[in-house]
């Protein structure tokens, strides 16, 4: 564990000192913020409702379990049982933790960040993004810029973004099958060969 614990350090060092660039400086702070994305968010709403109408509504409740899910389970239950020390808190790092926004006293794994959008992404890719074919991979995409932004800025360990990965991957592809099962309540048009 100690031999994981040293790689997930030399990895989270090289991005967080080793990829420092001044327009990634400037951009990654904003690009890992989740208030960054309500524009978006909104838009989204917006053109599901104006396409699907009603049974939006469900979809809409499909994706405030996802992501209330991921984010209780990640920083209620695990990052509570854990306790692992975020790198922007850990005196022990030689060289410090380059920080680029401010540290939390909560704890780092797994990133909430990477459970929560990863969470969403999953959900989308595998319901409204059916209708995206190829183009949904860039949900995917997405979320892991947001999650190795967190590590750039120097809240994160590598290792707190792989398990924030996996763990909203799993959340939102079950709340994916569980929305599927719902035919009378999901938009069926996510459903249908596009």
């Amino acid at each position: 564990m100690d031999s994981i614990l040293e790689l997930d350090q030399i990895v989270f060092e090289w991005i967080n000192q080793g990829w420092r660039l001044e327009w990634l400086d400037q951009i990654m702070p904003w690009w890992r913020n989740k208030t960054t994305w309500v524009p978006l968010y909104l838009i989204a709403v917006g053109i599901l409702v104006w396409q699907y109408r009603r049974t939006t509504f469900f979809f809409l409740v499909a994706i405030g379990i996802a992501v209330g899910l991921a984010d209780f389970t990640s920083s209620q239950l695990i990052k509570k049982s854990v306790q692992r020390l975020r790198p922007c808190n850990e005196i022990s790092l030689d060289p410090p933790a380059r920080r680029l926004v401010g540290c939390s006293k909560g704890y780092s794994f797994p990133s909430s960040h990477a459970t929560n959008h990863f969470a969403l992404a999953t959900l989308l890719f595998l319901t409204w993004g059916r209708r995206w074919r190829k183009w949904r991979w860039l949900l995917f995409a997405w979320a892991a810029s947001i999650a190795l932004g967190q590590v750039y800025v120097g809240v994160h360990y590598p290792l707190d973004v792989l398990g924030g990965t996996l763990l909203g991957t799993l959340i939102g592809a079950g709340v994916a099958y569980g929305y599927r099962q719902l035919s009378r309540l999901r938009i069926q048009a996510f459903y249908e060969q596009a």
